[in-house]
């Protein structure tokens, strides 16, 4: 693990703000790891705010829903922040802003619930894993091995980023009756909250909270305080850091009776259970040297990244580089119409200081990315075997263990994009 400069404090204390539903709302089929979903709706159909607008059949997926009410322009392709481009359902806003979303239960009515009927809630609301995982969130409730143990993430060890921080500031509650849905689905024994120690306001107040609730009391809730390294907020990092146990390589946490969720995706199953809400919104960090006022806005899915940047705005100077999500793991977007999607959790524009754009020279063999590698891995070759694209010993390299920290990238005195080549070297082998 190594420690970087944070960057947190431009949006640490900034509220989480709403902004304005957008327009326009390009909304992806995919925004999930599994199957791309399939339209429910036509051109020339009148949609709702929380209607459901695509699945899929069968197999590994979540649905998508409208995130406005208005008009269905058009399904065509569109810019995607993770795959280039792909179909998505484009609605006009029509002002409404109606919903079809039922009223929401008590707390009287959410005890009555068994676990097969929170999951079931938790698919029709197309929950994710909002971390950056995208992976469906009912399929982590349903393991099939017995757990032991639910480790809430709220690390957020990437520089800028400060929303998940946010939200566990305003809502601690919400987010412990979230916690409670969950290990109640689980069955789980033990329950860690871990929360980096560059937010001891966040700590104390889940211990404050936490403390007068009997049920987390029976369930063994504890709050976790761990250092502020990069990349701790890593599943098989965190798992060790907390556990002193490992994650075998090619294995789930679940092949060691544990399960991680990150707390924005706790958030959502509150909301999901509590208020029959779909996963139609998320907080974004919106932040960088490039912008005069950083935020954390809660922005509705298929916003054009362009008007949360222009609610931020002005710009100081144009951005050498527009990152969706963190600086370490994010991806750098080609155009600021990318729309927001299920797993963002951030924009960060960076000015020339900031990208450290600079020349790519030949490996050293200095072993540096080799001593970092969290994983355990040695990336400087598959960088080489990358680059003269022979996968199959990028393969036997252990590249598809690959967590796409950045730290090898991070570290390398010569400057060469290794993280990128195993990422090219993991979609080959796909």
């Amino acid at each position: 693990m190594v420690r970087l400069k944070e960057h947190k404090i431009e949006t640490y204390n900034k509220h989480i703000e709403l902004a304005h539903p957008p327009l326009k709302a390009y909304i992806p089929l995919s925004q999930h790891i599994g199957k791309i979903c399939s339209p429910l709706v036509q051109p020339g159909d009148i949609v709702l705010r929380g209607q459901k607008i695509a699945a899929a059949e069968n197999g590994v997926y979540v649905p998508v829903h409208a995130s406005i009410s208005g008009k269905v322009l058009a399904i065509e392709e569109c810019p995607h922040p993770i795959l280039g481009r792909c179909k998505a359902v484009i609605i006009e806003n029509n002002g409404k802003d109606a919903s079809n979303i039922p009223p929401p239960k008590t707390h009287a009515d959410t005890v009555q619930l068994t676990p097969e009927q929170i999951r079931s809630c938790v698919f029709e609301a197309g929950i994710v894993g909002m971390g950056g995982a995208s992976f469906p969130t009912y399929l982590k409730l349903t393991p099939p091995k017995t757990v032991h143990t639910l480790i809430i993430n709220g690390a957020e060890c990437e520089p800028y980023l400060t929303g998940d921080y946010r939200l566990m500031k305003e809502k601690t509650g919400e987010i412990l009756a979230g916690i409670e849905l969950i290990s109640f689905c689980l069955g789980v024994k033990t329950i860690y909250i871990a929360i980096e120690d560059n937010k001891p306001d966040a700590i104390e107040q889940f211990k404050i909270y936490a403390s007068s609730l009997e049920w987390t009391r029976k369930r063994g809730l504890s709050i976790k305080t761990l250092k502020s390294n990069y990349p701790q907020g890593g599943e098989k990092q965190l798992i060790k850091n907390i556990t002193k146990k490992e994650v075998p390589r090619q294995k789930l946490p679940y092949d060691i009776g544990i399960v991680v969720v990150n707390v924005a995706t706790v958030f959502a199953v509150f909301e999901a259970v509590y208020k029959n809400k779909p996963l139609y919104e998320r907080v974004v960090t919106v932040t960088g040297g490039c912008l005069s006022n950083p935020q954390n806005i809660l922005a509705r899915v298929g916003t054009p990244i362009k008007e949360l940047i222009e609610i931020c705005g002005p710009l100081k100077e144009q951005p050498s580089s527009i990152i969706m999500g963190g600086p370490m793991m994010g991806i750098a977007q080609a155009s600021d119409m990318v729309p927001i999607i299920k797993s963002s959790t951030g924009i960060v524009l960076l000015n020339e200081t900031e990208t450290r754009n600079r020349e790519e020279n030949a490996c050293i063999r200095c072993g540096a990315c080799i001593k970092e590698c969290p994983t355990g891995l040695m990336p400087c070759l598959i960088n080489l075997a990358s680059e003269k694209e022979n996968w199959d010993i990028a393969k036997s390299y252990g590249c598809l263990d690959c967590m796409e920290c950045g730290i090898c990238t991070f570290v390398c005195p010569s400057n060469r994009k290794i993280v990128q080549s195993i990422k090219r070297a993991k979609l080959e082998l796909k």
